[in-house]
């Protein structure tokens, strides 16, 4: 396999994001359905909606367990909220699955996983929505919900050409059913692997971040710091990536465009406060100011 290539302002220059004109409709600036959160964790739907809008997406939905959705609504007045069944243990009951796919349909990008507890449920309710899913939105599967996809590869084929995984270490030993130490010890190929497995753009996460595609060419991205390693990082990552998809960029572009934007950001905070420190919640702040620095 050939080198990853570096993932830079130039490369990026090569492959403008979609342009929205003056009087463009907020529809049609992308519309993400972010199904995320848990009883514990209702935060992470929260901050997967505002990095989704601050990379300029136009419409934001928010589908949360019920004991969460009325404070959400009020924290995040901009994003229409649906209050969803909980198990006992404050997941998403994987019976809603039906009314999620149906919701599916009317969105550009689909985020599935961020904040979200039950494992058993998670998994159940993850198979049947990538087994019922209407439409033909592009999905981004984070965090708890990746554990479920060595189980649905099939259901997985309705949605070739539209599927992102972004894994750390963890979550990727589980994706291939492998000891951690393999992963980090070649990252790349761990991500190129589950890339051509899946048949999903990847973005395998860590202190270098590599980015494959199905067809194993790959990406290295070198900017970033240890401060991005923080609780809820991951979840601004997963909604900037579906706000470039929902616009209309390709999933490989939205990918990595998404990974450099939430790296550079990173970097942004830390000059300005320091590298270790600086909250996920910042992170979406800097990045309309860098998507206009690339464009320019």
């Amino acid at each position: 396999m050939s080198a990853p290539a570096s993932l830079t302002p130039e490369l990026l220059r090569g492959m403008p994001l979609p342009d929205h004109q003056q009087g463009a409709d907020k529809n049609s600036r992308g519309r993400i359905l972010v199904i995320a959160g848990s009883r514990e964790v209702p935060g992470a739907a929260l901050l997967t909606g505002i990095a989704a809008l601050r990379a300029g997406a136009g419409k934001v939905q928010l589908a949360v367990p019920a004991s969460a959705a009325s404070h959400l609504a009020m924290a995040m007045p901009e994003a229409r909220v649906f209050p969803l069944a909980e198990t006992e243990a404050g997941g998403i009951d994987p019976a809603e699955a039906e009314m999620l796919a149906r919701r599916c349909a009317g969105a550009d990008a689909v985020v599935l996983g961020p904040g979200m507890m039950d494992p058993p449920a998670l998994a159940a309710l993850t198979h049947r929505l990538m087994d019922t899913a209407e439409g033909e939105a592009a999905f981004l599967i984070d965090a708890g919900a990746l554990a479920a996809l060595p189980d649905c590869r099939e259901a997985l084929r309705r949605h070739a050409g539209r599927l992102m995984l972004t894994p750390h270490i963890g979550e990727m030993c589980g994706l291939l059913g492998c000891p951690a130490e393999e992963v980090a010890a070649d990252p790349l190929a761990a991500a190129r692997r589950a890339a051509a497995t899946f048949g999903a753009v990847v973005d395998m996460k860590g202190g270098r971040s590599f980015v494959a595609s199905p067809q194993g060419e790959a990406w290295s991205c070198d900017r970033g710091n240890v401060g991005l390693a923080t609780s809820g990082s991951g979840d601004t990552l997963a909604g900037i990536v579906a706000a470039l998809a929902a616009r209309g960029a390709p999933p490989l572009q939205a990918t990595l465009w998404g990974v450099f934007l939430h790296a550079e950001a990173g970097d942004r905070l830390a000059r300005r406060i320091g590298p270790l420190g600086y909250l996920a919640r910042e992170i979406p702040d800097e990045v309309p100011g860098i998507m206009a620095g690339l464009a320019g």
